[in-house]
């Protein structure tokens, strides 16, 4: 049987073993009081999926004002960083390569978890959404336009957060830059009506984005940088496609060429897209001619799609999500052709050990048949 394109290794920037990449999972497991991953859980976790070429961990907030989820990790204090060194190690342990994600969620938040303070977005345009509370779900309001002095601030804190991901012994950052999430409000104009350089031109939209970039690889090689994007999100936390959305994002991405990141992290459609005239169906195929680097491709994909997409060469890595919550071993499955475990949507944010940590790996399962 011929080698399959996901499971060959890839050795530009990354140097990784294989092409199976875990995606970026909330899972809501850090501790209730000081958002910390925790040695029985997240070590244990991220360690028995370290047969990943790489493992991107869960969306980890850069500073108390970028929460807007409960038990949601950090990387912002001594006590998560500590946290985060018992991850990493146990993932290197294991012959590994992990990064973290550095998240900050804008307007997606609610003032319970700011003292009663607004969340900070580029607009103080309400996304109409639910944010989960402490207290439970609880609807969205309109956030704080930021001052430019809190665009310096948060700029910083992304720069503190990387130097805290190297002390953690983390292999490297991804920007998270996708989803909704604050990045994205000040790239799409129905959530940006900003009228200063941060505003209006789509180069003064993604200004924010590089100069977090430019500071987060003054304390980390660049190549150690991965960044990720969702052009075609459309109908989620409040985001509307408009006729300027493709071209900003090609704007992004022909300008990343400038730099030698790890990796850009795209990922296909959430949701139908098929009758937005200005959407992109097909994103790797899209921004693939327009990017030299290392192109990471993520959604709805599975083995045979997963082989496909890479050796068609519209992607040189696939990021694997929910397959990687039920499936440990997701690697050794896609190399045996072992049958691939269901995931359990109920236990996808519920505390403790059920549906994290307790799936079997398929030898496991074998075993006690």
């Amino acid at each position: 049987m011929s080698t399959q394109a996901l499971l060959t290794p890839y050795h530009k920037n990354l140097n990784v073993k294989n092409r199976v990449v875990m995606a970026p999972l909330t899972r809501s497991r850090a501790a209730n009081t000081d958002n910390k991953p925790t040695a029985d859980l997240h070590a244990v976790y991220y360690g028995q999926r370290a047969s990943a070429g790489l493992i991107i961990t869960e969306g980890s907030q850069v500073s108390k004002c970028a929460v807007g989820y409960v038990n949601t990790p950090g990387i912002h204090s001594k006590a998560q960083v500590e946290g985060w060194k018992i991850v990493t190690k146990e993932v290197h342990d294991k012959g590994g390569k992990i990064f973290i994600q550095l998240w900050h969620v804008g307007r997606m938040s609610h003032p319970d978890f700011h003292n009663g303070d607004l969340p900070l977005a580029p607009s103080a345009i309400n996304p109409n959404e639910q944010s989960y509370t402490p207290e439970g779900f609880k609807d969205t309001v309109a956030p704080k336009a930021m001052t430019k002095e809190d665009i310096q601030t948060t700029i910083l804190d992304f720069q503190n957060a990387a130097k805290n991901a190297v002390e953690a012994g983390f292999d490297g950052v991804e920007i998270h830059s996708s989803n909704g999430y604050l990045f994205h409000q000040f790239f799409n104009g129905t959530s940006n009506h900003r009228t200063d350089e941060y505003g209006g031109s789509l180069e003064n939209r993604a200004r924010f984005f590089f100069e977090v970039l430019d500071a987060v690889k003054e304390v980390i090689p660049q190549q150690q940088i991965g960044a990720r994007f969702n052009p075609s999100l459309n109908g989620v936390f409040g985001m509307t496609m408009d006729e300027e959305t493709i071209p900003t994002f090609e704007y992004i991405i022909k300008k990343l060429n400038d730099y030698d990141l790890a990796y850009i992290h795209l990922s296909e459609p959430f949701t139908d897209v098929s009758e937005i005239p200005f959407a992109v169906e097909n994103i790797a195929e899209h921004f693939r001619p327009l990017y030299n680097g290392t192109l990471m491709i993520n959604a709805g994909f599975n083995q045979e799609s997963g082989n496909k997409v890479i050796a068609s060469g519209n992607a040189d890595l696939v990021a694997f999500g929910k397959l990687f919550i039920s499936n440990p071993d997701l690697v050794e499955r896609f190399e045996n052709g072992y049958e691939l475990a269901k995931w359990n949507e109920d236990t996808f944010y519920t505390p403790g050990k059920e549906g994290y940590i307790d799936y079997p790996t398929f030898k496991e399962q074998e075993q006690h048949a």
